[in-house]
């Protein structure tokens, strides 16, 4: 437990939910968490699978490279910004209750989207979805820390663990099987059977508590006008900057610059606020800005892992979804092994969660050192060896973050680490992909630029020219995958110099005896 002063203690617990009471732990609690995880699956491969298969989208619908784009960058953004509200709203509504209703309008929404006659009512749907598959989430993490008993928690983070490890990795493989073999309206409707399954499960296993409209006499209205255009504008920049220029274009540096005002308008606001959305206090605690921050690399660092080789292999070798799909089958699979095996080992007592830490960060830092060493010839074949680091470096990269920072957490301060968390989540991948997109633009350029210099003024002929033309492409985007490839490897080197200087250990919850 952290070490606050009298005054800020007692200012977190006024202004922390009340208790919920609990409930015993069984076959129920066991099948309503098992209910939030296949929801919250099916919220993170619908953004990955409409992200992947969005050009046989656009084919099929009509629409247009720029519409696509705002398409995926206006459902981050409503996803993100319903991260950092839902604990707020599911605290007040019950969180059976908001579970259910936003599990439901996420079914219904999918089931609408090919239907959609025109770009603006699928934007609208694409929106309203985004805010339903955002609110998920953070319902995995609170049932997790309210419902689990002490001795088992660690495999409820694992549960947790597996949308950041096992999700992504699965959207690759599954894009492909609907393009090519079934259609593209299932990578809309690909979730509607599970999100009735996940349904029942959360009817029948979760617990209904009271609602709690009272808390709506100090609610954060200040918060919400600041906060949700804020995370929002944040989002729509990151995601359309490289495509529009960055800060070449106007668009982008009011959305950039106009959000991180208001970004830094809504922090100071949460401080003051009675009842906030984000508890600021919480990160004078070490491990808990430790993990935040740590967390934030380490999925950027996955987001890298996962699309450097799909952009290759299609680029470089022609490669549909399908035929990259074994490569993260190879990763995503063994997941649901290696996450238990992880649990289990941080959940021994002589263990220290932070050298399973600063392993499963190596084992990244590897996978991606090897990787760079890829040449034009390379096929999928090629990176099976190294990725294999990955099956068990990413749940000890992610685990171990979980346990530092929501280790002696009481259950008011649940949904305040459910925002924390899920906001950076989400931010995180955002992020990564503005990085990925800026820096893959300017090392290919670099990267071409130098090979034409390196080339001299020597005449060609037109077909010689054009052949020359191709393969200088080909090498510029070879160059720049193993650059990308080295920048995710520093940035997980980078994070196991911070663990030995800032995280203090924690040991695995028990029972009080």
């Amino acid at each position: 437990m952290s070490s606050l002063t009298a005054p800020t203690a007692a200012l977190a617990t006024a202004s922390a939910p009340a208790a919920p009471a609990q409930t015993a732990f069984g076959l129920r609690v066991v099948v309503g968490l098992f209910g939030v995880l296949l929801a919250v699956l099916c919220a993170g491969l619908n953004e990955a699978v409409t992200k992947i298969s969005l050009a046989d989208i656009r084919g099929a619908m009509g629409i247009g490279a720029d519409e696509g784009a705002w398409l995926l960058a206006v459902y981050a953004a409503a996803s993100v910004s319903a991260m950092a509200f839902s604990p707020w709203l599911a605290t007040t509504f019950s969180l059976r209750r908001f579970t259910l209703t936003a599990i439901g309008l996420f079914a219904v929404l999918g089931l609408l989207q090919p239907y959609a006659p025109n770009l603006h009512s699928l934007m609208l749907l694409r929106v309203v979805q985004g805010l339903a598959s955002g609110a998920l989430p953070p319902m995995l993490m609170s049932v997790a820390l309210r419902f689990l008993p002490p001795g088992i928690k660690v495999y409820g983070l694992a549960c947790y663990a597996l949308t950041a490890t096992f999700g992504p990795n699965l959207g690759t493989p599954l894009a492909g099987l609907w393009t090519e073999y079934v259609g593209w309206q299932w990578a809309f409707w690909q979730i509607i059977l599970p999100s009735l399954l996940a349904m029942a499960c959360v009817g029948w296993g979760l617990p209904q508590d009271p609602l709690r409209l009272e808390r709506f006499k100090q609610f954060d209205w200040r918060g919400v006008l600041l906060g949700l255009p804020a995370l929002s504008c944040i989002v729509l920049g990151l995601s359309l900057g490289d495509r529009w220029g960055w800060f070449d274009s106007p668009l982008i540096c009011w959305l950039l610059g106009g959000g991180l005002l208001l970004l830094v308008l809504f922090m100071y606001n949460e401080w003051s606020e009675p009842l906030p959305f984000f508890q600021l206090r919480m990160l004078s605690r070490r491990n808990l800005s430790f993990a935040l921050v740590t967390l934030a690399g380490v999925l950027i660092v996955l987001s890298g892992v996962g699309t450097i080789p799909s952009a290759y292999l299609a680029q470089i070798q022609g490669y549909r979804p399908a035929q990259t799909s074994p490569l993260m089958m190879l990763v995503a699979m063994p997941q649901l092994l290696a996450l238990p095996l992880t649990a289990a080992l941080c959940n021994i007592r002589a263990v220290d969660c932070r050298w399973v830490l600063a392993v499963g960060l190596a084992m990244l830092a590897l996978s991606c050192v090897g990787s760079s060493l890829l040449t034009s010839q390379w096929i999928r074949d090629n990176f099976y060896g190294f990725y294999l680091l990955q099956v068990f470096g990413q749940p000890m990269a992610v685990l171990p973050l979980l346990m530092l920072s929501t280790n002696g957490m009481t259950p008011q301060e649940g949904p305040f680490a459910s925002s924390w968390f899920n906001t950076v989540k989400g931010l995180s991948a955002v992020i990564a992909t503005g990085l990925l997109d800026a820096l893959g633009t300017l090392r290919r350029h670099f990267h071409s630029n130098h090979l034409v210099d390196s080339l001299g003024n020597a005449p060609l002929i037109d077909d010689r020219a054009a052949g020359l033309a191709q393969r200088i492409h080909q090498q510029a985007l070879v160059l720049t995958s193993a650059d990308l490839y080295l920048v995710m490897a520093g940035i997980a080197v980078a994070l196991i110099c911070l663990i030995p200087f800032v995280p203090t250990r924690v040991y695995p919850p028990r029972a009080v005896a």
